[in-house]
């Protein structure tokens, strides 16, 4: 596990405190910044959030948002947890005209609101606790339980970019994993053991390339 610098993108949206504890729990050294000469020295950036992509596009505008680009063309470990995971999008249904950073072709789209579960049962949006992913990649657990909170869910045009799916009323993306990039649209810093596991993950080898 990394003993280095792990630095929390602070977008101003959600409770990055507990993000913070997450990681500091799993040893790291964990800090949570907006400025964009401390996220670039750190040697893993996390990028959370909870809230409204609008306003997680306007704050990813300029210097921030420049140096997540320059962070993730580095090579370096970079993980993205619910808007964190949006924002590696060119856009998003909750926001038209506005951009994300545009890491990955595709876009952001609400649940349907009829969504209906196995047995008929309608499903309430937004999609609020703890779900499966369906995943063979290796730094998941098939089967494994996060908890989620969200409305919107990310389309890849690369489906190979996908890392896990999650059932709700219909299979949805879940995870991504790239190269240098891991990000999620569940919570690892909620989902007590199966996300420590996860962040664990994160902290050490660079596995999922």
């Amino acid at each position: 596990m990394t003993t280095g610098r792990v630095a929390i993108v602070d977008l101003g949206l959600g409770n990055l405190h507990s993000v913070a504890k997450a990681f500091e729990r799993a040893g790291a050294n964990a800090e949570l910044s907006s400025d964009p000469d401390v996220l670039l020295r750190a040697d893993r950036l996390v990028m959370p959030g909870q809230g409204a992509f609008k306003e997680c596009a306007h704050a990813l505008r300029g210097e921030i948002g420049e140096a997540v680009r320059s962070w993730i063309d580095s090579g370096r470990p970079y993980l993205g947890i619910c808007l964190g995971m949006q924002a590696l999008f060119e856009s998003s249904e909750e926001a038209p005209g506005e951009k994300g950073l545009g890491i990955f072709p595709g876009r952001v789209k609400r649940f349907a609101s009829d969504l209906r579960d196995a047995e008929g049962r309608r499903l309430k949006v937004p999609h609020i606790g703890w779900n499966q992913i369906d995943s063979t990649h290796p730094v998941f657990e098939n089967g494994e339980w996060y908890y989620f909170v969200h409305s919107y869910y990310c389309v890849p045009d690369d489906e190979s970019l996908v890392a896990a799916t999650t059932d709700y009323g219909a299979p949805f993306c879940s995870a991504i994993a790239r190269d240098n990039v891991l990000a999620c649209q569940f919570h690892p810093e909620k989902s007590q053991h199966a996300g420590a596991r996860l962040i664990g993950h994160f902290l050490g080898d660079v596995s999922w390339s």
